[in-house]
């Protein structure tokens, strides 16, 4: 051991400490002036710090500085006030020991015996938005190390860290100080209180390092508050709750303006749902089960109510499995689009806003479960998997925001480049393909799915599954795979369905039977160079 030991002999028992001292520095003066007050009432000296002496005062309470007891006047914009041997002696000093009474008597220091100290507002201030320095200000420093000097000298020191635990310290006060167990559970407090704050500092950081686009983190820290306990989790027997993560601006900071309580499927949906609609530029709705899509699509070209019009193209994809489904919207949910649901079962809709003439409509669908983003929804930057006894962590797959880049590094391999209208189209259907687990299959005319297929362990059986699915539509669609073809079996599905264009990856060591294929079929062909699977 590094730190000093003593022998047990030589501790004297202390379980009842009556209080003759109190420091008190808090952020959260929530109760404040009623504890000084009850403090004062019984002659204890309260020593304090800046804004809280001045509110301690302001109240005709007596109240000793620390720069008197220091010797040192606060400084530094109040970065330096507390951190002096005047003030931590006190806090540190275990008077079970003679030894330690004696050295306070020397250096005329007196012992505390209650500490009042909460942090400054780190966690609100992220919250607000706040940056850079602003942040950094909020870092706490001589309160940390007060909150941890006591919660550690508990067997003398009562340690407070919320206006929460004033009354039973009053109580304590009243019945002639603290007893031996309540410091100790003040300490666990005080302590879980520290590191808390530490965790969401440490989060912080983190996430800024994670915008660094050079290099991963060595340390990763996620720091997160429950915000419900689910009903259960995937299955009845396994538990589940929603936490929200420091920073967050997803669908976790959703607000729920209707319906059943959400279910751990629901949330998994939603945000996969959410995943795929804000991949597209034009407004867009996706429809999802078990996080695979039913439908997706943008709006007709034209189309008098945009959002209504992609949610009714998203749907004639695959009525039968959008029965029960998820929906998002990348924009506001209008009117016509609550009444072509009316007749729909489904789970979830969650979009960045709703009419409220729809909200209206929903209201007769008592169970339908309506979530509207928060203002400042965005996308996270990075992907967070947790694995046994570790996580993965990877840079999310994205798009670029606009629709020409997209394909700007394709390389045509087969056919001729299509119009304007083809290309948008092959964007689209390889936008979506995204959207949809690896094997994925996505066949798309008119910028809308026509058919999919997911989820399959080889990608023949994908291509088969896409082209059932989309019947007759699949004759004059275009057809995106999420990664390379290793044979030509594949492509062969689609191009007897009638599939005039396929995109796709390439990289295959047969990609030139692949290539072969599609030019016998006088099929455009293009390489992406890049693929993008869905786990």
């Amino acid at each position: 051991m590094s730190g000093p030991s003593h022998d047990k002999s030589l501790f004297r028992d202390r379980d009842m400490v009556p209080v003759r001292r109190a420091l008190i520095s808090v952020s959260d003066k929530t109760g404040l002036v009623e504890l000084a007050t009850v403090i004062a009432a019984q002659n204890i000296e309260i020593v304090s710090t800046g804004s809280t002496a001045a509110m301690i005062r302001g109240a005709g309470i007596d109240v000793t500085d620390v720069s008197a007891i220091t010797g040192f006047p606060e400084s530094l914009d109040g970065r330096v006030k507390t951190l002096h041997p005047s003030v931590h002696a006190g806090l540190l000093a275990d008077l079970r020991l003679a030894s330690h009474e004696q050295q306070l008597a020397e250096l005329d220091i007196a012992p505390f015996e209650l500490v009042i100290v909460n942090l400054y507002p780190f966690v609100q201030t992220v919250a607000s938005g706040a940056e850079g320095d602003d942040v950094v200000e909020q870092i706490d420093i001589g309160g940390p190390a007060m909150v941890r000097a006591s919660a550690k000298n508990y067997a003398n020191v009562a340690i407070v860290v919320s206006p929460e635990s004033y009354p039973a310290v009053i109580e304590g006060l009243e019945a002639g100080g603290s007893t031996l167990a309540q410091r100790r559970e003040l300490a666990a407090r005080a302590f879980a209180h520290t590191a808390a704050y530490d965790a969401a500092v440490a989060a912080w950081f983190a996430e800024g390092t994670l915008q660094d686009p050079r290099s991963l983190p060595e340390s990763l820290t996620i720091k997160a508050e429950r915000l419900q306990v689910l009903r259960y989790g995937e299955n009845a027997h396994q538990r589940a709750a929603l936490y929200s993560r420091q920073g967050g601006h997803g669908i976790a900071q959703a607000t729920q303006l209707q319906g059943k309580e959400m279910s751990y499927n629901n949330y998994v949906d939603a945000d996969a749902a959410l995943r795929t609609v804000y991949d597209m530029v034009l407004p867009a709705v996706a429809i999802i089960k078990h996080a695979n899509p039913c439908g997706i699509a943008v709006s007709a070209p034209k189309a008098v109510d945009p959002i209504a019009s992609a949610h009714l193209r998203a749907h004639e994809c695959d009525p039968t499995s959008a029965f029960g489904g998820v929906i998002a919207a990348n924009r506001e949910v209008t009117l016509k689009m609550a009444e072509n649901l009316k007749d729909i079962f489904t789970e979830v809709i969650v979009a960045p806003g709703f009419e409220p003439a729809a909200l209206e409509v929903f209201r007769a669908k008592k169970n339908l479960r309506l979530l509207q983003l928060p203002v400042d929804w965005r996308q996270e930057r990075m992907d967070v998997r947790l694995v046994s006894g570790g996580l993965l962590l990877q840079d999310a797959d994205r798009f670029a925001a606009d629709i020409d880049s997209v394909a700007v590094n394709w390389e045509l391999v087969s056919g001729e480049r299509p119009d304007n209208a083809g290309m948008t189209d092959l964007i689209f259907a390889w936008k979506s393909c995204r959207a949809v687990k690896s094997n994925a299959i996505v066949l798309a005319k008119n910028n809308a799915t026509v058919g999919i297929g997911m989820g399959q362990v080889n990608r023949v059986d994908s291509c088969r599954l896409a082209v059932e699915r989309a019947g007759a539509r699949a004759a004059g669609s275009v057809a995106a795979s999420d990664a390379f073809f290793p044979f030509a079996d594949g492509p062969q599905v689609l191009l007897d369905a009638g599939v005039k264009a396929i995109v796709q990856p390439g990289g295959s060591v047969r990609d030139d039977e692949v290539i072969a294929a599609a030019r016998a079929a006088g099929v455009t062909m293009f390489f992406t160079g890049e693929r993008h699977f869905f786990h």
